[in-house]
């Protein structure tokens, strides 16, 4: 991989990359009609926002031109039924096509009820946006010559119905992958799921508070992919931006719409012979109406509503802080989740004891040597199928 604004590979091209496609990923809509919106106090998402949010966009995109769009889940603020519908009707006005996966808010149980809608509802509700077979909720499409997209479901259930903690990917959908996979050799294939596949913090998959972010049996499906050279998955969930790497597998997860820094990607594929390249350019939303300030908005928002979470960081593993000493370091880090949820995040915490500025300091941007890696918001990724 390298970093935007080095062409060291592109020279050592004979011929010019040509354009595959050009196409947006958008996570994490929460879409809430005015009259759905939660009155809650210690709410983190400003869903608020999310529908003049994703309308601003759309214009955006009218203006680039793309040829897809993919939504990776959390389309909805709670799996309301009026607020799927509402999504529905507007991803149909849309001139090119949309392809989407559920997240975990999509379906909060699995046979859904009055107000919120099932799984199997789910497929067939947006089947016009990948599921053109309403037996499974995952599926494969060729979007265009060359290139093709996975979409998986993410989101497991237990025997009664409820949503398991973490991410989980069910035998017979690891089966079905395995079929795709074999029909799929040296082909440009895209994987999206709601779930990260991939690290994005430390110890996130291990960690309490960030393994719920995960797909439990992550390594059925990242050893898959390698096997097969699939290499890039675009993800959600976790509300920040970040891409991560394993050998030559990347994951792009991308923030969410309704909570700082409210982003979104547009990406260009080019290929030239055997070589494709993957180009991203991250955008914010910076205001909308009734929020002109947004950005600054929303950060504060989200700093105001930070003190328990850094209680539960600092008093966790590893650290294992006391009480009384969390809440002496916590105020200083008001600010910490909003860094990283905005990518690119580089923390020197020089005030705080040693320990503490180590740990706090490997969830800066930083590549396997320990050394400062800024690639969350814009890239360029050279990814090998063979």
């Amino acid at each position: 991989m390298v970093e935007k604004g080095d062409d060291r590979s592109l020279s050592t091209l004979s011929t010019p990359m040509a354009l595959l496609a050009r196409f947006a990923v958008v996570s994490d809509l929460h879409i809430a009609l005015p009259h759905t919106v939660w009155d809650s106090p210690s709410r983190f998402h400003l869903v608020e926002v999310s529908i003049p949010a994703f309308e601003q966009i759309l214009d955006h995109l009218e203006q680039v031109g793309i040829d897809f769009l993919l939504l990776p889940g959390d389309l909805v603020q709670h799996g309301e039924r009026e607020n799927h519908e509402w999504l529905i009707r507007r991803l149909e006005q849309l001139s090119y096509p949309v392809y989407v996966v559920p997240g975990n808010h999509d379906v909060i149980r699995q046979g859904g009820c009055d107000r919120t809608i099932s799984l199997d509802e789910f497929i067939l509700m947006y089947q016009n946006f990948g599921y053109s077979d309403p037996s499974r909720p995952y599926y494969h499409h060729k979007i265009l010559d060359g290139l093709h997209l996975i979409g998986l479901n993410s989101n497991g259930f237990e025997p009664n119905g409820d949503p398991l903690y973490t991410g989980w990917l069910d035998p017979e959908q690891l089966d079905w992958l395995d079929q795709q996979l074999a029909q799929l050799t040296d082909q440009l294939t895209l994987v999206m799921l709601h779930h990260n596949a991939l690290e994005h913090l430390p110890r996130q998959a291990s960690s309490p508070m960030g393994q719920r972010y995960m797909v439990k049996n992550a390594s059925d499906l990242t050893q898959r992919l390698q096997t097969a050279n699939l290499p890039v998955m675009f993800t959600g969930h976790l509300h920040v931006q970040d891409i991560a790497q394993a050998d030559q597998l990347y994951e792009v997860t991308t923030g969410s719409l309704v909570s700082y820094p409210h982003p979104y990607r547009i990406c260009e594929l080019t290929t030239a012979n055997d070589a494709h390249c993957l180009d991203i350019t991250s955008h914010r939303i910076e205001a909308v109406p009734d929020w002109p300030t947004l950005q600054a908005t929303s950060q504060q928002w989200m700093g105001d509503r930070s003190f328990p979470f850094m209680m539960k960081l600092l008093t966790s593993s590893p650290l294992y802080l006391s009480p009384v000493e969390a809440e002496q370091y916590a105020p200083a880090l008001r600010d910490f989740w909003a860094t990283i949820a905005a990518g690119d995040a580089r923390f020197d915490f020089s005030e705080l004891p040693p320990q503490l500025q180590r740990y706090l300091h490997s969830f800066s941007a930083l590549d396997t040597d320990g050394q400062p890696r800024y690639i969350d918001n814009d890239a360029t990724l050279w990814l090998q199928t063979h």
